[in-house]
């Protein structure tokens, strides 16, 4: 299948879609249309369809969609047949949380190393994961092939350390920091804003859930 690039919105919802999906599998179901895979999944069906339309033909029209088939090829879109190696950078509080949840629930994705300042845990193994020293970011990095990485430092050292994991050779980054990190054009950054994300949520409970 040649290459295609599809629209962003998209490709945020194919995990969501390959994820209810092994819940069906597991529940021994063996086709879903696009009504209720939209009803599951909370995304209209014609959402849906437009999402598929994109890879080819991947139902049938009156039989709906193959649930194994479907499975099979999410699987090789998303590189769930690849285990990918990610770097934590900041083993605080929420670096802690995301150190013991490592992923659990999705076996192609693990934390296989992580760094910090704070000398007493640096050197350590925790939740089964070796903790480095800040000072040997890029070097771990490089050693271990590392291209992923997970920012949950201090902002006020966000960018100092984009730039050290960006030259270790990461090219993703998904950022917790409030700061909008600056990168090259060939590494992409996925920020996470709880703030600003419970701020958005009360908003609409304010402004759109009154009578």
């Amino acid at each position: 299948m040649t290459e295609q690039k599809i629209p962003r919105a998209t490709a945020k919802r194919l995990p969501i879609y390959y994820r209810y999906l092994n819940i069906l599998l597991d529940a021994d179901k063996t086709r879903v249309s696009s009504t209720e895979l939209s009803e599951a999944v909370k995304v209209d069906s014609a959402t849906i369809r437009r999402d598929f339309s994109y890879f080819g033909a991947l139902g049938k029209r009156g039989y709906g969609y193959d649930v194994e088939s479907l499975i099979k090829f999410f699987r090789k879109i998303l590189n769930q047949d690849r285990l990918t190696n990610v770097a934590l950078i900041g083993v605080g509080n929420l670096g802690h949380a995301l150190l013991n949840f490592n992923f659990h629930q999705d076996g192609n994705v693990r934390i296989s190393a992580a760094f910090d300042v704070n000398e007493k845990i640096a050197n350590t193994i925790q939740s089964g994961v070796p903790i480095y020293p800040m000072t040997e970011l890029r070097t771990q990095l490089e050693e271990q092939q590392i291209q992923v990485a997970i920012l949950t430092v201090p902002s006020e050292v966000a960018q100092q350390v984009t730039d050290e994991a960006v030259a270790g050779g990461v090219k993703g980054i998904l950022n917790f920091t409030p700061l909008r990190v600056t990168v090259p054009k060939d590494v992409r950054v996925q920020n996470v804003d709880l703030t600003n994300e419970l701020q958005t949520l009360i908003y609409f409970l304010e402004h759109y859930n009154k009578e």
